[in-house]
């Protein structure tokens, strides 16, 4: 992804409709909300490929795709960019501040790793890559075999 190519953000249905997507459109920021282009009732598997094939980088708070190994192929296959809120307990406001704080961060780290990778973001300890490329592409590769 070159420097000047816009990023849009993913917002899975799991944060909600609206005090993230404002926030994040308020501050110039280019989202897609999960309810505008799929079914309330999609499952993970079902939309992930076409955010990986829109080049879309996903923000969640679903620690289930990161611990489900089928989603984590589905994540792989689609070649998807996902940041994933690690805490958990937090009001809209609260994840909104938080992914807003971090985004140039976010944007740069898009930039800097290849797809896929599935990194978590802290309240406090900033963004740290959990599956990178590689690791990615080799679960993948055994899930295959």
């Amino acid at each position: 992804m070159s420097q000047g190519q816009s990023i849009t953000f993913f917002i899975d249905r799991c944060l909600g409709k609206k005090c993230i997507v404002e926030t994040l459109r308020n501050a110039g920021i280019t989202v897609a909300i999960h309810d505008e282009h799929f079914a309330p009732n999609a499952q993970d598997v079902d939309w992930l490929p076409e955010v990986g094939q829109r080049g879309w980088v996903l923000l969640t708070k679903d620690a289930n795709i990161s611990k489900n190994q089928v989603e984590r192929i589905a994540v792989a296959q689609a070649k998807i960019k996902m940041f994933v809120l690690a805490s958990q307990q937090l009001s809209g406001q609260d994840m909104a501040n938080i992914f807003l704080k971090e985004i140039v961060k976010m944007q740069e780290f898009v930039r800097k790793n290849n797809a896929p990778f599935i990194a978590k973001i802290y309240r406090d300890k900033g963004i740290e890559m959990w599956k990178n490329e590689q690791a990615l592409l080799d679960e993948l590769e055994k899930f295959l075999r």
